[in-house]
């Protein structure tokens, strides 16, 4: 009997996806030795006292527990989706009631004296159990108004209390299971808005300083912009080209006199930007009461939401945001210089990238690493070690093994023979993706740094288990798909 279920183990478990999983953490724990490797205090890699040794820990523990979770019966994971959910959440308020304070942060639970836990990174994998036990519930039809605040309820619940601990980069993760809703029917429409509010809120506060009258620079542009989608809406939506025509040549007509005119005297241009858009809406609701058309109003709807969410911007970047946070937001856009705080870390660590070269200065070599200028070398930027040891050549091997893994699932999640199976899968590849697009983003200062770790490389014992626990947990359940 034993023997024939470790036979069936070897056959149907995807041995694919499990190489590509031992060889990204051990390079990932090179990776740790090398950030950590110190000149005169050089200790062996499996040193337990030192970062690698430690790691070794985490990644045979791991190991194990990947193990112990292909031996379970998948249906576990189905019948016990709610339950595992409620059981972290309830984690999580238990952290924010008595985790101590950690670098601004009270999300660690202490364990002993040197291990501590972050649930933040295992609830992950309960959230997306959670998500695909309600998707694969009998008859459920995503798009009713009541199932979307249920889905919305299990995603933006842990993401509130993850705030509450001051991890909001780890709260943002969890907005990554909106592209698995893309995938199950919910519509595009709502990925723009998304799209839409981040385009917008740069564009408010990056010109947010220079006036136009009754408007700012950035909420005129946002305006302008509000104009030329909400054309792009009505062809696209009801191939209305005509009235789409309309707004566009009209509204380049209109700022075209207005433009003229400036140059004789002075233009208020926020506020006649406002009476065009006024102007447009008021079209819009016209074409909506004679054609009876909900998209009209959708549009209508669009356009006032864009502008009133432009003009909080200014209270949500103040009011809402953490200082450091806002530093860090001004700094990446451009608006500040902080070379010495928000802005040291990035600045380091494209300095240790470019450093590196085509080929990088070779494995224990990088003189940046090793003379620890960049903070966090082995956690959230454990990327510029790669980058500056080996160069281009083995950061762009890195980033092809990441993308070879999130293809992996998704072919995965395609050939699963139920809803669980599937939405599960494009849940652990949405967090991947998410993790390693913002990680190397904020490495080389394309995005914000919000302090989350790159998989299976960064340090740490809960980002380790937390990322093996997603994914072994799908490869048990594509290990049964053919019984399902």
């Amino acid at each position: 009997m034993y023997q024939r279920e470790e036979e069936s183990i070897r056959k149907s478990l995807d041995w694919f996806t499990i190489s590509l999983y031992i060889i990204l953490i051990i390079g990932g724990w090179f990776s740790i030795y090398g950030a950590s490797y110190q000149y005169e205090n050089a200790t062996s890699m499996f040193d337990l006292s030192g970062r690698a040794g430690m790691q070794l820990v985490w990644m045979g523990t791991s190991i194990v527990l990947g193990f112990i979770i292909l031996k379970l019966d998948s249906n576990i994971y189905d019948i016990l989706a709610y339950y595992i959910y409620a059981a972290f959440i309830l984690l999580l308020l238990l952290t924010l009631a008595i985790a101590t304070d950690t670098r601004g942060s009270r999300s660690w639970l202490k364990i002993t004296s040197t291990i501590q836990i972050q649930p933040a990174e295992f609830t992950k994998f309960a959230v997306a159990l959670a998500l695909a036990r309600l998707l694969n519930t009998y008859n459920f039809k995503l798009l009713r108004t009541k199932n979307l605040l249920l889905v919305a309820g299990i995603i933006l619940l842990p993401m509130l209390l993850i705030i509450l601990q001051q991890e909001t980069g780890s709260a943002l993760v969890y907005l990554a299971f909106i592209l698995m809703l893309y995938r199950e029917g919910l519509p595009g429409i709502i990925l723009f808005l998304g799209v839409s509010a981040v385009v917008f809120f740069i564009v408010g506060l990056k010109f947010s300083e220079t006036e136009m009258g009754m408007l700012s620079l950035g909420e005129f542009v946002t305006l302008l912009l509000i104009i030329i989608t909400s054309s792009i809406l009505l062809i696209n939506y009801k191939q209305d080209w005509k009235n789409a025509k309309y707004i566009l040549l009209g509204s380049v007509g209109y700022f075209g006199i207005l433009y003229l005119i400036s140059l004789i005297i002075p233009i208020n241009w926020g506020l006649f930007g406002l009476i065009a858009l006024g102007i447009i809406i008021a079209y819009l609701l016209f074409l909506a009461r004679k054609n009876w058309s909900k998209v009209h109003l959708l549009i209508v709807t669009f356009a006032i939401g864009g502008m009133l969410f432009v003009s909080s911007i200014d209270y949500l970047f103040t009011d809402v945001l953490q200082p450091h946070q806002q530093m860090r937001i001004k700094v990446t856009l451009g608006m500040a210089e902080d070379p010495m705080g928000a802005e040291y870390n990035v600045n380091q660590s494209k300095i240790a990238i470019g450093s590196g070269g085509f080929l990088g200065k070779g494995y224990l070599n990088g003189t940046q690493t090793k003379l620890k200028y960049v903070p966090e070398q082995d956690t959230d930027f454990i990327f510029c070690t790669v980058g500056e040891e080996q160069g281009f050549v083995g950061s762009s091997l890195v980033l092809l093994l990441f993308l070879t893994l999130i293809l992996r699932l998704i072919y995965l999640a395609e050939r699963q023979k139920n809803i669980f199976g599937r939405v599960y899968g494009y849940c652990v590849a949405c967090i991947f993706l998410f993790h390693l697009v913002i990680n190397i983003g904020m490495v080389i200062g394309l995005t914000p740094v919000i302090g989350i770790p790159l998989p299976f490389f960064s340090y740490g014992g809960s980002s380790l288990w937390g990322f093996t626990i997603l994914l072994f947990i799908f490869l048990r359940i594509d290990m049964a798909r053919k019984r399902r």
